[in-house]
């Protein structure tokens, strides 16, 4: 939690500034805890964060250590690596097949977006720096966010093993904004997934996610992607998946039901994994010939942006 680069701070949710001193650290807490719990009427999902910002801040040492990671300290730790790319790890197991790069659209554009605003493009020493990462603009750091996600999704993907091909970062109608960020063939069925990160709790309603930090209608941008790969790769999708961080979500698996004629789920990056081993309600299962034949035509038809 407090990782991603649109989670507000641990001295955000419990409403101080980083220079506060202990006392007014801790009679914050308190207030804080106060207000959102949920007895008393308070947001539970804000009550569990208030808790967990204070585990961040509560003794000298975890705070010491959390402004260092964080960018609040005079320079951050050196160790610091919570943004960006995974380092590769050696690991000899079959992996899915993999075509394209995961996030690697945002993660350019978040580069050429970041040096323009803090540097006027200029080479940055560290563009991933967190202090630096936390003063940028919403859309900079929606960026960054969107191409983490759609990393960490690659690799409960990858870890599926053989039976399963992925495409990530298709084009759709030409303009990168409008890319499917992944395209899913295994066993269990083919998927559109999309990978966000909206930096808070979502919750539902008529079939699209909602939320304070939800930009626009995230189901129904999925499914105009899907049905333009579907129409030109002559395939169908089985369903669509929309992957959100664990901590945004009251559960692994929330299934929308059936949505212009596709089934839709919402899962947590944790709930992946289960999501696409196991199939989504209404979902239709691929094997032998057919998923073979899929294959082809998705080879030969899917561009990358």
């Amino acid at each position: 939690m407090f990782d991603s680069p649109l989670s507000a701070s641990a001295y955000e949710i419990l409403g101080v500034t980083p220079d506060v001193d202990d006392e007014a650290l801790r009679k914050a807490y308190r207030l804080r805890l106060r207000v959102t719990h949920p007895d008393t009427g308070g947001d539970a999902a804000l009550f569990v964060q208030v808790q967990l910002a204070w585990q961040l801040l509560g003794t000298t040492d975890a705070r010491a250590a959390y402004d260092r990671g964080h960018g609040f300290a005079a320079a951050a730790a050196p160790e610091w690596g919570g943004w960006r790319a995974p380092a590769a790890r050696p690991d000899t197991r079959p992996r899915a097949r993999s075509f394209g790069q995961p996030g690697g659209w945002r993660r350019e554009r978040y580069l050429t977006l970041i040096r323009e605003w803090a540097g006027r493009g200029v080479e940055l020493p560290d563009p991933y720096d967190p202090a630096l990462v936390r003063t940028a603009p919403f859309e900079v750091r929606r960026l960054l966010a969107d191409a983490l996600a759609e990393e960490a999704t690659a690799r409960t993907v990858g870890d599926l093993g053989m039976g399963y091909t992925v495409w990530h970062d298709v084009a759709t109608d030409g303009d990168p904004e409008e890319k499917l960020d992944h395209v899913v063939l295994g066993p269990s069925g083919l998927y559109a997934v999309m990978s966000e990160d909206f930096g808070g709790p979502v919750g539902f309603r008529r079939g699209e996610i909602v939320g304070p930090a939800v930009v626009g209608a995230p189901v129904t941008r999925l499914l105009a992607r899907a049905r333009f790969i579907a129409r030109a790769g002559r395939v169908k999708f089985g369903a669509a998946l929309v992957v959100l961080p664990d901590e945004d979500l009251p559960q692994a698996i929330t299934e929308l039901g059936r949505i212009r004629g596709v089934p839709v789920a919402v899962v947590s990056r944790s709930g992946l994994s289960t999501a696409l081993r196991r199939g989504i309600s209404g979902g239709r299962d691929i094997g032998g010939n057919e998923l073979f034949d899929v294959r082809t035509r998705l080879q030969a038809t899917v561009r990358f942006v």
